[in-house]
């Protein structure tokens, strides 16, 4: 399976895991059923929140074991 990078979609993750939510809200990122989630690339919703994308990524990988 491929690594999770700054160009997915909040949905793209998702629907991979619905069980990687948890890994979003740790980062105060609320907004996984947000219409934005399907559009956004995961680094424009960091960019908007005020999240260091490189450390969400890194998480994400981390719960994918990738």
């Amino acid at each position: 399976m491929a690594k999770i990078n700054k160009e997915m979609t909040i949905k793209q993750v998702i629907d991979r895991d619905v069980n990687a939510a948890p890994v979003f809200f740790e980062q105060g990122m609320f907004c996984i059923g947000c219409p934005s989630a399907a559009g956004e690339t995961l680094e424009e919703a960091c960019m908007v929140h005020g999240i260091d994308c490189d450390i969400l990524v890194a998480k994400l990988n981390e719960y994918f074991g990738e």
